[in-house]
């Protein structure tokens, strides 16, 4: 099937959660201000929204456990201690290395059509203080170069498609960026050919929202707002841990005038996206059927990613039964992912070590040579 004929039969169900503010503020109601961080009191049994016109005293209490659970997932996503020998045995045995298991995955692998989703910050390039600066290594993009002629390979990011694909620097790839929301397929030029924009509508509120969020935050020293296309990200690594909270409220209270949008956490990082029920994992059902993989036994999505976001996509390769979610991570997490990582180098050994193992099960390669 013809990617761009497949493409318009692929969108999912209803893609939003909302149509403009009146709509937002009922999503609100019924998930929650934040997105990931649970629903708010009130929210959940139909009540007024953090919000909604409430009493002062209970409106700030709300606010200040809503900006604690921000601030407690800011840390949970960004461990910084080392885990104790036992405690990440402990994990491992539930997500065992994806290098240690590698017979075992290419076992599952045997008679199927591997298709490659990657993350690219903390995946393919490690993660640094300047966002601007994640370039990854040229050993890296030649192995995933090498993945891409032998598989139909993808990189999924909450980054915009333009920045990351001057990142990568592979045309021959696809970009699903803005985390899903702004997907590309390959092209011999410049231009890509554009598969899906889910959130375009509210492109002119996110760029408002740039706006005020820069002016919001100037005065936190380290704190920088990065416009993602379809998305922003207000990155704190180079925050001091006690501004934290205070970072936060300071989102928060941008974000109360953009009801359209929602927030969540990654890496040091807060991103902004718009109210719609799109994610990286729907991102990953998108392009498999658009590649006319979505109904067929013989395919194994792989996804290899290092964020709170990627748990998306884990989650669905998950509840379809079908596909290998791995985990890049030194420090034991919570996840939906069945393998794991440690870091962009094992990344690279990994993806090596699979092209190899591709080539050696190719028909050329078991052809005798001539004499």
């Amino acid at each position: 099937m013809g990617i761009a004929v497949a493409a318009a039969a692929a969108l999912p169900g209803p893609l939003f959660a909302c149509r403009g503010a009146a709509g937002a503020v009922s999503s609100l109601r019924r998930g929650g201000a934040y997105g990931g961080l649970g629903a708010l009191p009130g929210a959940a049994d139909g009540g007024e929204p953090f919000l909604g016109a409430r009493s002062a005293a209970p409106m700030a209490a709300a606010g200040r456990s809503c900006t604690s659970r921000v601030v407690e997932a800011i840390r949970a996503s960004s461990p910084t201690r080392c885990p104790a020998v036992d405690e990440y045995e402990a994990w491992t045995s539930k997500h065992p290395s994806a290098l240690g298991s590698f017979d075992k995955i290419t076992a599952a692998a045997r008679g199927k059509r591997i298709v490659m989703f990657m993350d690219y910050d903390g995946t393919l390039s490690p993660i640094v203080t300047d966002p601007d600066m994640a370039f990854m290594t040229a050993e890296m993009r030649t192995s995933v170069r090498d993945v891409a002629k032998h598989f139909p390979t993808a990189i999924v990011t909450g980054r915009c498609v333009e920045k990351v694909c001057s990142f990568v620097g592979l045309s021959e790839l696809y970009y699903a960026g803005s985390h899903g929301m702004d997907i590309k397929g390959p092209s011999s030029k410049d231009d890509q050919t554009v598969l899906l924009q889910p959130a375009r509508e509210f492109l002119p509120v996110i760029d408002k929202a740039f706006r005020a969020l820069e002016e919001e935050t100037r005065a936190t020293p380290g704190a920088r707002v990065e416009h993602n296309k379809f998305c922003l990200s207000v990155h704190f690594r180079c925050v001091d841990e006690k501004s934290w909270s205070s970072l936060a409220e300071q989102v928060k209270a941008v974000l109360r005038d953009f009801p359209e949008l929602k927030l969540t956490e990654g890496r040091k990082v807060l991103e902004i996206r718009p109210s719609i029920m799109w994610d990286k994992g729907k991102a990953v059902e998108f392009l498999l059927k658009s590649l006319g993989f979505d109904d067929r036994s013989d395919v194994l999505p792989v996804y290899i990613g290092d964020d709170r976001t990627d748990e998306d996509a884990f989650k669905v390769l998950k509840k379809r039964g079908q596909g290998l979610g791995i985990l890049v991570s030194k420090c034991p997490k919570e996840t939906d992912a069945s393998y794991s990582l440690q870091d962009p180098i094992e990344v690279m050994e990994f993806l090596v070590r699979l092209v190899e193992w591709k080539r050696l099960r190719s028909p050329s390669a078991a052809r005798p040579r001539a004499p």
